[in-house]
């Protein structure tokens, strides 16, 4: 449906061609109507309106007025001139300002209906090439990103297979010398999509190129926004504007000068290596790879001291730890040396407290360790402090409950405790819940002190335990086999019949009669 709006001081001419236009045209157009060109300018910036219809003489804001003002707008309406007065000078200004037809009133239907029926053939013919053109730029920039990222994706690419790809993306302009960007935006302030956020990046960009000056711009297979131009301006330029616009937190690593096509991939590095000092920097803005790339490798991690830390979960000695912690993880010193350092104690950490964890308490330590999965990669963080703090909870939860299982262990009272009700209600609805419950024990610490107590999961325990009292029954008692499984605990004779002979290698029924054979 057309947006078209009727400009007109007399109320009964504007009312009058409503009418008129819809009999003739239904459903086709929503109205708008103004009673000057002030009013009529209003509703085009709110309601976007596509068609307008106008008289000239008008009080506040006259037609001709109108139509000087619409030009300037960004979507320029289609515009009708109707007027009571055959003037050469009207018709003049109209040719100046692109106005697609000068009817005269009194109106006459039939010129009405032709020139409306004229008018959106040919907007229909102009939106139908505005839609193939659109699809044709974006399947052009598809197939730039497409050649883009198959370089970025591939380890092994040779420099010629490089320039093979790039040219092949009509990019030769690249061998004139470039700049690469890699944008990161804060997650609290991502834009709902990655056509908004281009939307607004280009609309930046458009305001800063200089005629006809090359770039590009496509997101790599992490999601991030790459950008390729020729002036180092644009990238300080780019992340001052979204910054000053307050459009989201933009963080941009920035590669040196390349002069070659085949240099691309290792400036994309660059700006890559560089984007990965925002960790230690809290502000936002461009970090230049020359800027970071002489930083001190010269480095010994402390691994002894991540070690000892991991010899210290299950103790009592939570403020030594922590101290530790803020000696391992010293800022100061992390941020004198190149980023791998930190990486470097990030793997440590990984493999000798978290997988170590995993190693010796298995599936049941899985719900504690649930937070290492943001945890085990410091690039999950947009600041130091936030992988710190993230670190040290969790080593606090894995302290406490590697505490509870050593205590558990010296003492198994509470085990015995459960394995007397586990006795005692075998043969109800029972879940390992309801037991670590009824001990008054953590569900994962129960898990697993339960595990290391018998040898096995509560799970393979109550199966074993069913079947031991429905072998003693088939042996003691002539009842019928699914009442046998009733009362043992299992939901329908089906799976304890499959239980029953996964765990004897006879079926219930076979089971009691080798029993009965032997008497």
């Amino acid at each position: 449906m057309r947006k078209l709006l009727i400009v007109d001081d007399e109320q009964n001419i504007r009312f009058g061609l409503k009418a008129m236009i819809d009999r003739q045209f239904p459903g086709q157009y929503a109205f708008f109507l103004a009673g000057d060109g002030a009013e009529a300018l209003a509703i085009h910036e709110r309601e976007r309106v596509e068609l307008v219809i106008t008289d000239i003489r008008m009080p506040m804001m006259d037609g001709i007025q109108l139509i000087n003002r619409l030009q300037e707008s960004a979507d320029k309406p289609v515009v009708v001139i109707l007027s009571g007065h055959d003037d050469f000078q009207y018709a003049k200004e109209a040719i100046r300002n692109e106005v697609k037809e000068y009817l005269l009133k009194p109106i006459v239907r039939e010129e009405l209906f032709q020139t409306l029926t004229r008018l959106e053939t040919e907007r229909k013919r102009q939106d139908e090439w505005a839609l193939k053109s659109f699809f044709s730029e974006r399947m052009r920039e598809d197939f730039i990103a497409g050649q883009f990222n198959y370089v970025l994706i591939h380890d092994t690419i040779t420099p010629g297979e490089i320039r093979e790809h790039l040219a092949r993306a009509d990019q030769h302009w690249l061998d004139e010398g470039y700049y690469v960007g890699l944008l990161k935006i804060s997650e609290s302030r991502q834009p709902d999509n990655r056509i908004e956020l281009l939307a607004k990046i280009d609309s930046l960009l458009q305001s800063m190129l200089n005629a006809g000056e090359p770039h590009v711009r496509f997101y790599d297979k992490d999601n991030r926004l790459v950008l390729l131009a020729g002036r180092e301006e644009l990238f300080t330029g780019l992340a001052a504007q979204i910054q000053d616009r307050n459009f989201f937190t933009v963080r941009m690593g920035m590669s040196e000068r390349a002069s070659k096509m085949e240099q691309m991939k290792t400036a994309y590095g660059q700006a890559a290596g560089a984007l990965h000092y925002f960790l230690l920097q809290t502000t936002p803005g461009v970090i230049r790879y020359s800027a970071v790339k002489d930083r001190d490798k010269a480095y010994t991690l402390p691994v002894d001291e991540v070690q000892k830390l991991a010899n210290m979960l299950g103790s009592d000695r939570e403020a030594e730890m922590k101290r530790l912690l803020l000696h391992i993880l010293d800022i100061k010193t992390v941020v004198r040396y190149d980023i791998g350092y930190l990486e470097g104690i990030s793997r440590a950490i990984n493999e000798l407290i978290f997988d170590k964890v995993y190693q010796l308490y298995g599936e049941e330590s899985i719900e504690i360790l649930k937070p290492y999965r943001e945890a085990g990669n410091i690039y999950n963080f947009d600041h130091f402090h936030d992988y710190f703090h993230s670190v040290e909870s969790l080593l606090e939860r894995l302290n406490h409950y590697i505490r509870q299982i050593r205590t558990v262990h010296r003492d198994p009272k509470e085990i015995h405790k459960a394995l007397d009700y586990i006795h005692a209600h075998y043969q109800e609805n029972l879940n390992m819940a309801m037991v670590s419950n009824h001990v008054s024990l953590n569900y994962t610490y129960f898990s697993q002190a339960f595990k290391e107590y018998t040898g096995e999961s509560f799970v393979a325990y109550l199966r074993k335990l069913r079947i031991q009292k429905a072998k003693e029954l088939l042996e003691g008692t002539d009842e019928k086999v699914y009442e046998i499984s009733n009362q043992v605990g299992f939901e329908n004779v089906k799976h304890f019949t499959r239980i029953f002979r996964e765990m004897e290698g006879v079926t219930p029924l076979e089971y009691r009669a080798q029993k009965r054979l032997l008497l």
